[in-house]
């Protein structure tokens, strides 16, 4: 254990969830234990190795998934309300491990102590989400044109849903998918980020105790682990109706392929490239606010971090200055530290992407106002840590159309009215959050309207990254289309039926047709 994981109460953290020895048991009820492949994690904060699991095996995985199906089948008949009492007391268990499960998210993710709570804090909220929901599965009944019928519709649970997570939210991300699926009736398997394994042990063996205290059937809750291949073996497998994926938008294009080819339902939820529109009318201090935040928070790992921001050449100059002089203010370093703003990146891999962004942006023609680079010395030791960057770009240049998963802020102008910056915000492939910072109730309404953003996610006057939990999650285009947590996102854990009921002494055909025998 490292000096500061000895510090920061890591190796308690470690113990308070059942983490001292991992055995990479993979499914509630009953443990599997895996004889693949050695998957070491390393805290990119110092560098350290945390612990080691073991991937997942075609052969574990089909004890899994028959451990699931199986499962599936007891879980479903038990009625909705019962299923909602063990999610509460899953949330219960997360109220209770907030602040050990927040610090390894932060020690194994990167993301700074405030954060990782916060993510857990997400857990809960979808959990209470979840158990109201549990009394709410509500179909529609409309009037059928036959006299003595009756019509409805109702919601029956899926089956198997695949679950795919990435390392930057690696455990919020799950929470909203099986919280929902759970109280829907349906069984879950998770593939976990190869990047964060611990996080996914770590919440597999809170709902392992959980469930065997309420007789829930084996495997309910399942975790596999691995690379890629670990997650084609659910994305191929016709017994998993929906796999719902979160990642690259090069990862979900082959992950809906996939799904397609056997007619499978998919949740897809990949890159963002989000704008803040900064108008004549906004309120500069708030405009400051959200657009740091939104830009170095999590490092710039958020699929809702702001990449562009896009300021109207009336009140650039004085903007930019202020967004720059806030720059200088940043603390970088050990992310447990809550006197520090920014933590590292998740590896040297992304340390590789972020510079070659740099790079290409000067290259084809941008202008760094604030520099990056990668901090070196005492403290810094993982390689993992970069300074956040500014530069000066245009919506044309193939790196700013390109999601970059790193604190890169491109700043570019507008001039005219605020069509023309709606298009310029409009003008990538990605359509998942939006910003507008203003107090010009006529822009902020045009922004809203069906000419105004086409992503998934648009605010006024607070910046792109976070999401309430009440609110439908997801974004359009090559974002994927998928919509998680809130408002009806129940409905995809479900297959829907209409029903009709003939309560007469006759049989009345649709649009009166007749057919007497």
């Amino acid at each position: 254990m490292s000096e500061i994981a000895e510090k920061f109460g890591i190796k308690q953290a470690l113990k308070d969830l059942g983490l001292e020895e991992i055995n990479n048991g993979t499914s509630t009820g009953k443990d599997f234990f895996s004889n693949g492949e050695i998957i070491p994690s390393y805290s990119p904060v110092d560098g350290a190795l945390i612990g080691k699991v073991k991937s997942t095996t075609k052969e574990d995985y089909e004890n899994v998934i028959t451990s699931a199906e199986a499962g599936f089948k007891q879980w479903r008949t038990w009625p909705a309300p019962q299923r909602g009492e063990v999610v509460r007391q899953f949330n219960d268990e997360l109220r209770r491990l907030k602040e050990p499960l927040g610090k390894l998210v932060s020690y194994e993710m990167g993301k700074s102590y405030q954060e990782g709570l916060g993510e857990v804090q997400e857990m809960i909220d979808i959990c209470d989400f979840a158990v109201g929901l549990s009394r709410q599965l509500h179909g529609l009944t409309m009037h059928s044109e036959r006299p003595g019928h009756r019509m409805y519709e109702q919601y029956h649970p899926l089956g198997v849903v695949g679950i795919i997570s990435a390392f930057n939210f690696p455990v919020a991300v799950w929470s909203w998918n099986t919280a929902l699926a759970w109280v829907c009736g349906d069984a879950c398997i998770w593939k976990g980020s190869e990047k964060t394994p611990l996080t996914s042990v770590a919440c597999q063996n809170i709902a392992a105790r959980i469930f065997a205290e309420n007789n829930v059937p084996a495997g309910i809750s399942s975790l596999i682990t691995g690379d890629y291949k670990v997650g084609e073996m659910m994305t191929n497998d016709k017994r998993v109706p929906l796999i719902s994926a979160t990642g690259s938008i090069r990862m979900g294009k082959i992950v809906a392929q996939a799904v397609a080819a056997r007619l499978g339902k998919s949740l897809l939820e990949l890159g963002g490239n989000n704008a803040i529109i900064v108008t004549p009318d906004a309120d500069i201090k708030n405009t400051v606010i959200g657009a740091v935040f939104g830009a170095v928070g999590t490092c710039g790992q958020r699929c809702t971090s702001t990449r562009r921001l896009i300021i109207h050449e009336s009140i650039y100059d004085q903007v930019r200055d202020a967004i720059v002089k806030a720059y200088k203010q940043l603390r970088i370093g050990n992310p447990l530290d809550e006197n520090n703003h920014v933590g590292p990146l998740i590896d040297k891999d992304a340390v590789k992407n972020y510079q070659k962004a740099l790079e290409k942006v000067v290259e084809e023609g941008g202008k760094i106002l604030v520099e990056g680079g990668v901090l070196q010395g005492e403290g810094y030791q993982s390689g993992c840590y970069v300074k956040p960057a500014i530069a000066e770009a245009k919506n044309e240049f193939k790196i700013v159309q390109h999601e970059t998963f790193a604190p890169v802020l491109y700043i570019m102008k507008y001039s005219g009215e605020i069509s023309d910056a709606i298009e310029i915000q409009n003008g990538v492939v990605q359509g998942l959050s939006s910003a507008i910072m203003t107090n010009n109730l006529r822009e902020a309404e045009h922004f809203l309207s069906v000419e105004g953003s086409d992503c998934g996610i648009a605010n006024v006057n607070i910046g792109t990254s976070g999401a309430e939990i009440g609110g439908a999650f997801g974004g359009e285009k090559e974002t994927g289309g998928g919509r998680e947590s809130g408002s009806d996102a129940w409905k995809i854990y479900m297959r829907r039926q209409t029903n009709t009921i003939n309560y007469t002494t006759e049989l009345p055909l649709a649009q009166g047709i007749k057919f007497d025998l």
